[in-house]
């Protein structure tokens, strides 16, 4: 076994690596902060909402009820009509009148992304007063 006492010259050489310890250090507590913080910036606040007094609206004599089925087929009242004949099918059954109310029936089953195309087909037919219709719960 052999030492080796001469360490040659007192001259420090200058290091040419990056020291990246500190930097992990200072990235990993900062991970930390924010995985603390972010869960109390997205707190729910617990709300009680309060109850409608408002009374259901009367609903017209002859209400045109356009109906969206779990198959994607359309009918107005009982009449099934396709994509392409619901505007001529609502301007038959509003009498031209564009300003009526259309009382939307969509089956629970329907995806959400039907309805919203119902929902653009009826706004390029020039019907924009649409009703939702949905079951009351007593």
């Amino acid at each position: 076994m052999a030492i080796r006492l001469d360490h040659g010259s007192d001259e420090l050489n200058e290091v040419h690596d990056i020291n990246v310890t500190p930097f992990i250090d200072v990235m990993l507590v900062l991970l930390i902060i924010f995985m603390v913080a972010a869960p109390l910036a997205t707190v729910d606040v617990p709300v009680e909402l309060p109850s409608s007094t408002a009374k259901p609206q009367q609903r017209p004599n002859k209400p045109v009820y356009l109906t969206l089925k779990a198959d994607g087929s359309l009918a107005i009242g009982d009449a099934p009509v396709s994509r392409a004949a619901l505007p001529s099918a609502l301007a038959a059954a509003t009498g031209g009148d564009r300003e009526q109310r259309i009382f939307l029936r969509g089956d629970r089953a329907v995806p959400y992304g039907a309805v919203m195309q119902l929902l653009n087909d009826l706004r390029g037919a020039g019907y924009l007063k649409i009703a939702l219709v949905g079951m009351e719960v007593r």
